[in-house]
């Protein structure tokens, strides 16, 4: 069984369980279109989170920004031509995908969807689906219902599930 049959689901959605990933983000934010720390990396209630802005900041593959509530989750992911979320099944949760930037590549159940900046696309639990960035960068938008209890392992070399390259 793998990390994502074992954890119902998208590893960028694990995000919002390390730290790491927002590391040092507090620089690259400060200044740019007006957001503040504060609306970029905590939003609250009300804050408007420019996301166009975080993907260009981006500086690393994988979640540039996610959001947890007791009732959602929200993660922006960015991602350079070629890289992506590898093919795997959610049985959990529906999920909202909306485009950011640039293009990609989602292939549900074999049926390969163009997504591009300003779309959305739903995929349906339990589907087989996969992301790779046709441009550079592809940033998109994923949100589903909080899922309860998530907690994935760190694989043996001490990290985590999230981007790879899915070129050979």
């Amino acid at each position: 069984m793998n990390d994502e049959e074992e954890y119902g689901g998208d590893p960028p959605c694990w995000a919002h369980l390390f730290d790491e990933q927002t590391t040092g983000m507090e620089n690259e934010t400060k200044g740019r279109a007006g957001l503040s720390e504060s609306a970029a990396l905590h939003p609250g209630a009300g804050d408007i989170i420019d996301l166009a802005t975080l993907a260009r900041a981006a500086t690393a593959p994988g979640a540039a920004w996610t959001h947890q509530s007791e009732d959602l989750n929200v993660n922006l992911l960015v991602f350079a031509m070629g890289e992506g979320v590898a093919e795997h099944v959610n049985t959990e949760v529906d999920v909202l995908l909306v485009g950011i930037a640039g293009a990609g590549a989602v292939t549900i159940d074999e049926t390969r969807h163009i997504l591009s900046a300003g779309q959305a696309l739903v995929i349906p639990k339990s589907a087989r689906r996969s992301t790779t960035a046709v441009s550079a960068p592809f940033a998109y938008l994923t949100c589903h219902r909080r899922r309860a209890g998530l907690r994935p392992s760190r694989n043996r070399d001490g990290s985590h599930s999230g981007a790879m390259s899915l070129q050979p």
